[in-house]
């Protein structure tokens, strides 16, 4: 199913080309909802707002509350098999591609479906 729909663990995420400790990604998940995001770490909603599509693998997150209230986020997003890749330009600007380099605006998450 290649619907962002659901609820979605990171399995993998950079910034800045700096992995992320696992211990933090195991206790997050994003949820896409009803054209709705929310973002939970340890099962409380830290951020949420709407989200839309703009065309064929080209989203954006707009922020309502929590840290991101106000901000438009572009990505990407594609899907290999059953994971989700998404690569968020945190300073307003989509990526070009599924790699942050050494840029501390990009932030590349590998999502897998959570079943429960």
């Amino acid at each position: 199913m290649n619907s962002l729909e659901g609820i979605w663990q990171p399995l993998y995420a950079e910034l800045g080309g700096e992995e992320a400790p696992k211990m933090a990604l195991e206790k997050m998940e994003i949820e896409f909802r009803d054209g709705q995001y929310a973002v939970r770490f340890a099962g409380l909603t830290a951020d949420h707002g709407t989200y839309t599509i703009d065309s064929d693998g080209h989203l954006s997150l707009h922020g309502v509350a929590g840290p991101n209230a106000g901000r438009t986020i572009p990505g990407l997003f594609r899907f290999s098999g059953d994971i989700l890749s998404i690569c968020y330009g945190l300073g307003g600007v989509r990526p070009a591609k599924f790699h942050t380099g050494k840029d501390p605006l990009l932030y590349l998450v590998n999502y897998q479906r959570k079943t429960s």
